[in-house]
């Protein structure tokens, strides 16, 4: 398996990727699942072109021995913060390692950059989830954000309420 940067040859398969993996039938083989709390697409290839043109945004990619992206994850530079988002695993090969190798990237993408921290954004009722990010050194910062209140399009609620928690991982420099 090899991590490089995405470019605009990869937002087709990029866009099917983090599709299935938040949304698609092929969700339903993995452990993660937005399926309850979300309807429609969580990103489409405009916005995905717009991201990987952003200078401060890099999309990282994972791909396995054929050749085949089966994870992502997309990180913005904002001062000495690592924005960490659209992270997405394959719901097939979810459980080998794919997740752990891409949160390691960011984590080096971060010192590069001069970031102390990681910062990202978790459906507060996705414990499954928060369990995981806790387990590899993420905390709550106690600062949350109602969905509505978030810019873009990331898909439409299926329950009345739904609030992001913002995690973070300090970076030991």
């Amino acid at each position: 398996m090899k991590i490089t940067q995405a470019s605009l040859n990869d937002v087709k398969e990029l866009n099917n990727l983090v599709n299935s993996a938040y949304r698609g039938e092929e969700l339903k083989k993995g452990w993660t699942t937005e399926a309850e709390i979300l309807d429609g697409i969580r990103i489409d290839e405009k916005a995905l072109e717009l991201l990987i043109a952003k200078p401060k945004v890099t999309i990282l990619k994972l791909t396995n021995q054929s050749g085949k992206i089966v994870g992502t994850v997309c990180l913005e530079v904002k001062s000495h913060k690592l924005y960490l988002g659209m992270f997405a695993v394959s719901p097939l090969a979810q459980g080998n390692g794919i997740g752990k190798a891409l949160l390691i990237a960011a984590e080096h993408h971060a010192i590069e950059n001069n970031c102390t921290r990681i910062i990202i954004s978790v459906i507060s009722s996705r414990v499954e989830l928060i369990n995981w990010y806790s387990r590899h050194g993420y905390a709550s910062t106690g600062a949350s954000i109602a969905f509505e209140d978030i810019e873009g399009r990331f898909g439409e609620p299926k329950v009345s309420v739904i609030n992001l928690i913002e995690m973070e991982k300090v970076l030991n420099m």
